[in-house]
């Protein structure tokens, strides 16, 4: 029996999030079982006269071939996803893993060869900057026992997050963006957390459900070279299979000089990956006001209302700031009360306290 909540999504995926016009080629990326979304994607491009091409991965399987994959492999993998990759007006990513850890046995050395050799060639250089994209997750078990929820209440959950009305979402996003983009210095002060960094002179971009599903943030990038101060991270972050917590980030001219996590040894790794991964590439706040807990999926932590992440690796190229890495870590810091509160300061003007907006223009970005 088809999910009517599925058609809705797909929709706006099709028509919003990718705006499909007659005869582009997109390519729908299925990463575990999302069928009756991944279908309800393809019969809304072909409604839209677009042309739907399918890639369709097993996280189990991938985990065992990258146990084994060597640099020439990746480099042979990564001829033809590139040529796939160059043929693509757009791109549809759906993440379905039943087990947010089948990645943890894979060495991390073959992890840091995925990233440098295969992603970054594909996603980072071509799908990006050269595509319509959206990513988004498909609602399963495994997600649910994260948010802590039964399957079907997460399920509600997720299609009420996911189909909120994303423009009105971007106009009243359009004053931070303004603000962001006249402000020369920021101060984040929480918790365990003093950092300064400048903005100046890098574009600010509103996410309003045309890159990720959910959506809700506004980012750009702080100066290369002007990071200074702590940060701890206050949210669980998931990855390669391993759960980060209590990370902080001491930085110094704008390098992460010491980085401290309950995997110490592990993060580090992934902070020496490449000359750009100990440099941070962008600065973003959380506003969907219908996503208020962490749950340990980025896809949805990142977007929590009264939230920043502050993020490790490459910069995007419409908020450019020099830094380029196949690392892109988005690490999350909550700033409600529940979470110890916290300050957001541009040019010596609080703007956010305690996870909500001062000023008065950016008062309907409130949950």
């Amino acid at each position: 029996m088809k999910d009517p909540r599925c058609d809705k999504l797909a929709q706006l995926l099709v028509e919003y999030s990718t705006a499909l016009n007659p005869g582009e080629k997109v390519l729908i990326n299925m990463i575990g079982d999302a069928e009756p979304l991944a279908k309800a994607i393809v019969e809304k491009v072909y409604e839209a006269k677009a042309i739907p091409f399918l890639h369709i991965e097993n996280p189990q399987l991938e985990a065992a071939w990258l146990k084994g994959a060597t640099e020439e492999t990746f480099t042979t993998q990564r001829t033809w996803e590139e040529l796939q990759m160059q043929a693509m007006d757009a791109y549809i990513g759906i993440r379905a893993t039943d087990n947010s850890f089948t990645m943890k046995s894979v060495p991390p050395e073959k992890h840091e060869l995925n990233s440098t050799l295969l992603w970054e060639p594909v996603h980072g250089r071509i799908r990006v900057p050269k595509t319509k994209w959206v990513i988004l997750r498909y609602p399963n078990d495994s997600m649910a026992q994260l948010a802590g929820m039964s399957t079907e209440e997460f399920e509600d959950f997720y299609f009420n997050v996911c189909t909120v009305d994303y423009k009105k979402m971007s106009a009243a996003m359009e004053p931070l963006k303004v603000l962001m983009e006249k402000t020369d210095r920021v101060r984040i002060v929480s918790p365990g957390t003093d950092l300064s960094f400048s903005i100046k002179g890098i574009p600010a971009v509103k996410c309003d459900g045309h890159m990720n599903i959910p959506d809700g943030e506004v980012y750009t990038a702080p100066v290369k070279d002007s990071v200074n101060g702590v940060i701890r991270y206050n949210t669980p972050s998931p990855h390669d299979g391993f759960v980060f917590t209590d990370m902080e980030l001491t930085f110094q001219d704008g390098k992460i000089i010491k980085a401290v996590s309950n995997d110490t040894e592990r993060c580090n790794r992934i902070f020496d990956t490449d000359d750009g991964s100990r440099y941070v590439g962008e600065f973003a706040i959380g506003v969907n006001p219908k996503v208020n807990q962490a749950m340990g999926d980025i896809l949805f932590d990142e977007k929590i209302a009264g939230s920043i992440h502050f993020t490790p690796g490459a910069s995007y190229d419409d908020a450019f700031n020099g830094n380029k890495s196949a690392v892109h870590w988005d690490l999350v810091l909550i700033q409600t009360p529940e979470f110890g509160g916290g300050e957001i300061w541009f040019d010596d003007v609080l703007i956010r306290k305690d996870g909500k907006f001062l000023l008065p223009e950016l008062e309907p970005l409130n949950p």
